[in-house]
């Protein structure tokens, strides 16, 4: 337990110093390791989780989803959405925010980046918003509050990360994220609702469009749909693995920007480094991760915890809210991956020993990692739209999410209660 505790001290202290935090987790690990086990199993350990990381067929999921983000970002998807939405719903008070929250939610089902959702958002909406009259709080708002909603409906970077860590299954996973992420959708759409109710100022009507040209916004998005309806109805119908389906999606995504003459060569290789850079950041991150998780596994802790929580009194159900409550406290104050990465091999093993279902607390962890994403004063998608929006202050940007911070913990309250909300869609796969 002391070594675990002296652990965990350490990478928390690198990660302070700004030592970054694949080499804090895996240098941690392996000297963890080598002090407890000895250094040949150390060195013999890391050499094992380095190559199964890199050769494992299950993580190819990773740069090919990522590689469908990038290209649907280019073939321009993002805008036809966000023009749809509003012209259904731009003419009512808030409705270019509710027409915001509704792109967000089309532009996660495609893309599965809750930061590369916010930031491409944050370039078509905001300009919108601010010729219209809207202020920047609510704006800033709902832009990173729906920008969350990238991680939640599927596919979702963090659900993969999430299933490979715990052997979960992914395309249940996905599966159990689209309610969810509807009803999160659902509850901010709510919330903008109530805030334009009690300040009118902060988000003007805009004008009604003409039915024809609502038909012709609609023709815009059949790419989207097209590519929703193959990867994941293909995925729950169990016509092909995650795997699979991200390969078809990136082929499809590319095959769209093609065609819509939206991908120069130039384009193209910008497209694949930083699909490579992005890939070799999560690549690094799982391998250090999973180099400390082995460290922890070798020490008495898991167990150690498992027996003090088990004999504290405490019902299985109060146990998991405790664990939400140091998860959302601990969304303020660390990166959220770093956050998933850290606490997965302590609470995973306990959830399981209560005969939770891991695909259930999978959603969890998503949400809560939602609720760190625009938790002042360290969530992930607000520096990501100060940095994309230097005219708004970060004051403003902190204000607007607020309230949607609080939508996110009403969603997670609900999912806690009625777990029914995240596995029926899961029980009905093959």
């Amino acid at each position: 337990m002391i070594a675990a505790l002296a652990g965990f001290a350490l990478v928390f202290l690198l990660a302070v110093l700004r030592v970054p935090l694949s080499f804090a987790m895996g240098g941690v690990g392996l000297v963890g390791i080598g002090l407890t086990r000895g250094w040949e199993p150390a060195l013999a350990s890391t050499a094992q989780v380095v190559y199964e990381t890199g050769f494992a067929y299950t993580l190819s999921v990773i740069p090919l989803f990522i590689l469908m983000g990038n290209f649907v970002a280019r073939a321009g998807l993002a805008q036809e959405l966000f023009a749809a939405a509003y012209a259904f719903i731009g003419h009512r008070r808030g409705g270019l925010a509710h027409a915001t929250v509704a792109a967000c939610a089309g532009f996660g089902a495609i893309c599965g980046s809750s930061i590369a959702t916010a930031a491409t958002m944050g370039k078509v909406a905001y300009p919108s918003m601010k010729e219209l009259g809207y202020s920047d709080t609510l704006s800033m708002g709902v832009i990173a509050a729906g920008g969350t909603l990238g991680i939640m409906i599927p596919p979702s970077t963090i659900m993969v990360i999430y299933g490979i860590i715990t052997e979960t299954n992914i395309g249940k996973l996905f599966a159990a994220g689209v309610i969810p992420g509807l009803a999160s959708a659902a509850l901010m759409m709510a919330g903008i609702a109530w805030i334009t109710a009690r300040d009118p100022a902060h988000a003007p009507a805009g004008p009604r469009s003409s039915w024809p040209e609502r038909w012709k916004a609609l023709r815009g998005i059949w790419g989207v749909l097209v590519l929703v309806i193959v990867v994941l109805g293909g995925i729950y119908g169990g016509i092909f693995t995650a795997t699979e389906g991200a390969g078809i999606g990136a082929a499809g995504a590319f095959l769209f920007a093609v065609a819509r003459r939206r991908l120069t060569l130039a384009q193209l290789a910008e497209v694949l480094v930083e699909s490579a850079r992005t890939t070799a950041m999560l690549f690094t991150l799982l391998i250090a991760a999973t180099l400390f998780a082995n460290f922890v596994n070798f020490t008495s802790m898991p167990g150690d915890l498992k027996a003090l929580i088990t004999t504290s009194g405490l019902s299985p159900p109060m146990i998991v809210v405790a664990m939400m409550v140091i998860y959302v406290i601990l969304g303020t104050v660390m990166e959220e991956l770093t956050m998933v990465l850290l606490t997965i091999p302590l609470f995973f093993p306990i959830v399981t020993a209560l005969g939770y279902d891991p695909v259930w607390f999978g959603v969890l962890i998503v949400m809560v990692v939602q609720i760190g994403l625009i938790s002042p004063p360290v969530g992930m998608n607000m520096f990501v739209l100060n940095a994309l929006l230097p005219g708004v202050g970060l004051g403003a940007i902190y204000r607007g999410c607020w309230p949607f911070v609080f939508v996110l913990v009403l969603m997670l309250g609900l999912l806690i209660a009625f777990p029914s909300l995240s596995l029926w869609l899961p029980s009905l796969m093959r």
